[in-house]
């Protein structure tokens, strides 16, 4: 049986991916969103976790998720101590720049300019057989990641657009300029009054600095199949 790759907002930057029959999720932030279409009880097979930092919008259900699950948490290397004393019993720790096996799929850890109460706050490019995501995490803009991007590849970038903590639309669609995707998804919007973006505004930059780029404008736990 094929197994199709893909992805599903779930809200804020939370997003699960399923590449080559693994089971991805990033930024669990759910019980308490919002925007969350679902709750972490609902994820009943989780093979990696992602955390970009430790704000509590990105933490969010992450350790709760591993000890249920069994899933392995990758994150920077202080918040995986920090989930190890705590009772999560998989974690590897990474810091910028490394790459690492897990699970089969390669993960990249790349920069992001923002700020973490543990360790240093990630981006991370998730590689599988014939597809690549970048999740940016939070982050301002930083011209690093077309480095990155053209030395691993990134098919799918998903990109901060809401302001205040990260990036807004302009900056964030001078990036995807950068990172070249096939497609680019906005995130870390409209889940707070203060980062109330319009999402069009994204998509309209892209055009006029990407314009080969598509922009997916997703509703919270719409699935994008790549």
């Amino acid at each position: 049986m094929i197994k199709l790759d893909y992805l599903v907002w779930l809200g804020h930057a939370a997003f699960s991916l399923c590449i080559d029959g693994k089971y991805v999720i990033i930024d669990p932030w759910l019980k308490d969103n919002p925007k969350s279409p679902v709750r972490p009880s609902d994820l009943e097979k989780v093979d990696i976790v992602l955390v970009t930092h430790a704000h509590h919008d990105h933490l969010g259900d992450a350790i709760e998720i591993c000890k249920r699950t069994g899933a392995v948490l990758v994150s920077v290397y202080e918040l995986t101590c920090l989930a190890e004393e705590k009772g999560v019993k998989r974690t590897l720790g990474v810091n910028v720049g490394g790459v690492v096996e897990v699970e089969g799929l390669k993960i990249v850890a790349t920069p992001a300019l923002h700020s973490s109460p543990y360790g240093t706050p990630l981006g991370f490019i998730v590689i599988g057989s014939a597809i690549s995501i970048y999740h940016a995490g939070d982050t301002g803009f930083l011209s690093d990641i077309g480095q990155y991007a053209e030395m691993y590849g990134v098919d799918v970038a998903i990109v901060p657009i809401g302001s205040v903590y990260t990036m807004d639309p302009l900056q964030a669609a001078r990036l995807i300029s950068l990172i070249k995707p096939k497609i680019a998804v906005p995130m870390h919007y409209n889940t707070f009054p203060v980062i109330t973006r319009d999402p069009k505004e994204f998509q309209e930059l892209v055009k006029k600095y990407a314009p080969e780029v598509e922009v997916r404008i997703l509703k919270p736990g719409e699935r994008l199949v790549l």
